[in-house]
């Protein structure tokens, strides 16, 4: 299986919140923004994230494989219950992207490096 096969069952996992099948996709040593977060804290992240926005769902426009890397641009339409980054969304609908970066390990993803862009986020306040 390519790294984009695993990378698209992981957007899949992500997008079901099938958090039991989690593991086939991220390494036990997962770091999250040059941070070590472990499986476990990446998986915190995460049903955090679904609890604070329960409309999210990850759209992968753009998906490009330097393996062991993946690049992907990701397009969120969705409504954050309260703060969001700092900002005070509170139930309102808005629209942004985060660009992201993997670099995979024995088939599974070891680092994420993320940069959402806040900035769209408040032009639509």
């Amino acid at each position: 299986m390519t790294e984009t096969d695993l990378y698209r069952g992981y957007i899949d996992c992500l997008n079901n919140q099938d958090w039991a099948r989690l593991h086939l996709f991220v390494h036990d040593e997962v770091h999250y923004s040059s941070e070590r977060v472990g499986l476990s804290g990446y998986r915190a992240m995460l049903e955090r994230d679904f609890r604070e926005i329960p409309d999210l769902y990850f759209d992968v426009q753009l998906l490009i494989a330097q393996p062991p890397f993946i690049a992907s641009r990701l397009q969120f339409n969705c409504t954050p219950k309260g703060t969001f980054f700092g900002l005070p969304i509170n139930g309102r609908k808005v629209s942004f992207s985060e660009n992201v970066f993997y670099e995979f390990l024995s088939d599974r993803i070891r680092n994420v490096w993320s940069v959402i862009d806040k900035a769209a986020i408040e032009a639509q306040l």
